[in-house]
């Protein structure tokens, strides 16, 4: 009977969920839009000051300094504000979660160890809460990754404003996931081991890896039976068609992914974490890998690292000439995801200019995840994928949106959060 009463709760709250959906997606562009006198911020380190954009069929037609004669359609009269590109949220459970201590609600980790042909972009839950939630912080495209396992399987990136996944989607299977062996791992405390100790399974570990990747390989060029789903998804790290998405952090632990990619002919390796990665600055500009940075509000990794380091790392990596974009994975991501132009403001304040801490947040994670072409700047023939704030967006003191769109289509910027606000603002004057 306590079972049956569980799982009617259960059953309840999910449906609950299900009922207080997200906002309905956004109509079709059906005229031209111009928005008139916003300081416009590219997204590549450039800025307009009392700039024009004229953006049609869900595409950015015109972007430069403020002149009527270009003026289209639907005027949004925008001076003192601020206009930039759509925020991209690189490696990110979004959607694929929703409630961690309601195990239904969860859809991120699969049974396995080598699973390249889970595909994520699958169950991308666009009626999520909390993927609403990061819309008015101008978070408008995220890349949604699946977990565990040493290979966890084939993320793919979708824009959040959508009815379903298939809508949602702007990039499928745009890389796989490989989660590399640690060098150290902890040890049982209550057995008097050490915190920390060296992982004597580690070489192992990658000759496990080297035999998966070669056996792919194998299957992929000869004469092939009864098709094998895994090897088979393996085909685009080979061809060049998607990339390598390596999460290590130590040294040591990325000096060896980088060996053991290239021995394998991965031509795209994008690094996740990696927050020993100043380190390994020569060897990063060498092979022309980037990164994708770890959280920038969390604690140093080891006693003996700078109190600052989580702080300072993007700028360290960036002035060395390495492509960085800013990731969030960790406690919490998917609702800490909003706090995403916040991590850029914290390495602004850490020496980095604000175009470039923005860049880190548009352009390149656009460059990294592939989808350059389309989003992460304001330039003409790309996706009029963007938002008006009042002011500065990565200060969250000013990072207020009057308006957001994505392909051109107007999106809600209301939440679960912000109809509690206007509810409970009214409390004291009531009382």
């Amino acid at each position: 009977m306590k079972n049956l009463k569980n799982t009617i709760t259960i059953l309840a709250l999910v449906f609950a969920l299900a009922i207080q959906a997200q906002q309905t997606p956004g109509a079709p562009q059906e005229k031209a839009i111009s928005i008139v006198g916003a300081t416009a911020h590219i997204g590549n380190g450039s800025i307009i000051e009392n700039a024009l954009v004229v953006f049609q069929n869900g595409k950015i037609s015109y972007i430069g300094a403020s002149d009527a004669s270009k003026q289209k359609g639907e005027i949004i009269q925008a001076k003192g504000k601020h206009l930039y590109p759509g925020f991209i949220l690189p490696n990110s459970t979004l959607g694929l979660g929703e409630i961690d201590a309601v195990r239904p609600t969860i859809d991120f980790d699969e049974v396995g160890n080598m699973l390249p042909h889970i595909r994520a972009q699958i169950a991308f839950n666009t009626e999520s809460k909390v993927v609403e939630s990061l819309r008015p912080n101008g978070i408008l495209l995220s890349q949604i990754t699946p977990r565990g396992g040493r290979i966890s399987g084939t993320s793919s990136v979708v824009q959040l404003d959508a009815w379903n996944w298939e809508d949602a989607t702007i990039k499928k299977d745009d890389g796989i996931h490989l989660n590399w062996p640690t060098s150290f791992k902890r040890g049982r405390w209550w057995m008097g081991e050490a915190a920390m100790r060296p992982n004597k399974d580690y070489n192992k570990q990658i000759q496990e890896l080297a035999n998966y990747f070669q056996a792919a390989q194998a299957y992929l060029q000869g004469t092939q039976g009864e098709k094998d789903l895994p090897y088979t998804a393996m085909k685009g790290l080979f061809d060049g068609s998607q990339g390598l998405f390596i999460h290590a952090n130590k040294e040591r632990e990325i000096r060896d992914a980088i060996a053991f990619a290239k021995a394998q002919g991965i031509q795209r390796i994008v690094l996740v974490g990696a927050v020993q990665a100043h380190k390994l600055t020569d060897l990063l500009v060498k092979h022309q890998i980037p990164v994708l940075a770890a959280r920038t509000h969390s604690v140093p990794d080891g006693e003996d690292v700078d109190y600052d380091m989580p702080f300072k790392l993007p700028k360290i990596l960036h002035d060395a000439g390495v492509v960085v974009a800013l990731e969030n994975s960790g406690q919490m991501e998917r609702m800490n995801g909003r706090n995403l132009p916040f991590y850029a403001g914290t390495v602004v304040a850490y020496g980095m200019s604000k175009e470039d801490a923005l860049q880190m947040i548009t352009l390149n994670a656009a460059k990294i995840l592939g989808i350059d072409n389309h989003y992460g700047s304001l330039e003409v023939g790309k996706s009029a994928t963007l938002f008006l704030s009042k002011g500065d967006a990565l200060d969250m003191r000013t990072n207020i949106l009057t308006h957001a769109f994505v392909d051109g289509r107007k999106i809600s910027l209301e939440t679960h959060q912000t109809k509690l606000y206007k509810r409970y603002s009214k409390k004291l004057n009531q009382e």
